[in-house]
């Protein structure tokens, strides 16, 4: 029996609520790995997650910085070490001779120092990494993938014909692991 759970979220403000109603669920060593496209939500999502552990800094997306650190609390009260991983520029084109996509992730993330971090969270940090699917496999056995799509047949667009933040996403959580296997989203418990 699987406990994967597909939701239609509305709105930014659901897919925030989404987010911080997640959070609520969180434990320390957790690895959170959310998949979509560009405007999907995925950050929309971390914004809520942020919320949701208490973070009064505002969560923006680490394109640039690859990682941000941020401190807030679990639902129990204890400390939270939150780190919000955005893969998108990692794994590039650059490979060793021999060197396949996963080895070069794996060396990126080393360089960063994030690499022990993804392997084995400590027990107050939960690692939210947008664009993560490609290194799932290497470095997170168990993990809740978070996958978000836009359906294309009623896309939020501009008069201009760009798409906008609006508009409705379908969410799929789907646990991985034995750490997820009482992940019960619909009661809310894990």
């Amino acid at each position: 029996m699987s406990n994967t759970i597909t939701i239609t979220v509305a709105t930014g403000e659901d897919m925030q609520a989404l987010g911080e109603r997640l959070a609520k669920l969180a434990r320390g060593g957790d690895v959170l790995l959310l998949s979509g496209p560009l405007g999907a939500g995925k950050t929309t999502f971390a914004q809520g997650f942020g919320a949701g552990l208490g973070i009064g800094e505002p969560i923006v997306s680490p394109t640039f910085t690859i990682a941000r650190e941020l401190e807030g609390r679990f639902a129990d009260g204890s400390p939270a070490h939150l780190v919000h991983v955005d893969a998108y520029r990692l794994g590039g084109n650059a490979y060793a001779p021999g060197q396949d996509t996963v080895g070069r992730l794996l060396d990126e993330l080393e360089s960063l120092g994030l690499d022990e971090e993804l392997e084995d969270p400590g027990e107050h940090t939960i690692i939210l990494m947008e664009w993560g699917e490609q290194m799932a496999a290497a470095l997170a056995p168990e993990r809740l993938e978070i996958h978000i799509d836009r359906p294309l047949d009623a896309p939020a667009v501009t008069a201009d014909g760009e798409l906008t933040s609006a508009g409705a996403r379908t969410v799929t959580l789907v646990p991985v692991g034995a750490a997820w296997d009482s992940f019960d989203f619909t009661a809310g418990k894990r």
